[in-house]
C-alpha cells in the first residue's frame, strides 16, 4: 500500500514562491496519478492540480494555471508542486493524494477515486 508525506509548506509574501514534495513510501509509484488539493480555513477541500502516472499531462484549476507547476520524479517516488506568485488566497493546508491510473492521464473532477492521502502541509501567504 502507498503512503504520502507532505512538506514544504511554510510561510511566503505574496509574490513569493514554496515548492511542496510529496514523497511516497510503497510500491508502485509509477503507476499513480498524483493530485495536490488545499483546504483553506471554513472552506471546502479543493482540487489544485494533477500530474499523469508519467509525467507528461498536467492539469490545474483555474486559479492557479500559470503560477503553479507539478512535475514528479518516480525514481524517487516524489511529486512536486512549484507555486509561485503565491497570493493570500492560495493559504490553505495542501494535501497530496494518489489514483491507481497508469495510462499517462490525468484530469480533475476525480476528487473522490484518489485512494491514498497524505497528512497535509500548511501554506501562510500573506504580507
Amino acid at each position: 500500500q502507498l503512503q504520502l508525506a507532505e512538506s514544504g509548506g511554510g510561510f511566503a509574501q505574496p509574490g513569493g514562491s514554496l515548492r511542496l514534495s510529496c514523497a511516497a513510501s510503497g510500491f508502485g509509484f509509477d503507476s499513480y496519478t498524483i493530485g495536490w488539493f488545499r483546504q483553506a480555513p471554513g472552506k471546502e477541500r479543493e482540487e489544485v492540480s494533477c500530474i499523469s502516472n508519467g509525467a507528461s499531462v498536467t492539469k490545474f484549476k483555474d486559479s492557479v494555471w500559470g503560477r503553479f507547476q507539478m512535475f514528479r520524479d518516480n525514481a524517487k517516488s516524489t511529486a512536486y508542486l512549484q507555486m509561485n506568485l503565491l497570493k493570500p488566497e492560495d493559504t490553505g493546508v495542501y494535501y497530496c493524494a494518489a489514483l491507481y491510473y497508469d495510462f499517462n492521464n490525468c484530469a480533475l473532477g476525480r476528487t473522490n477515486e484518489y485512494t491514498v492521502w497524505g497528512q497535509g502541509t500548511q501554506v501562510s501567504v500573506f504580507s
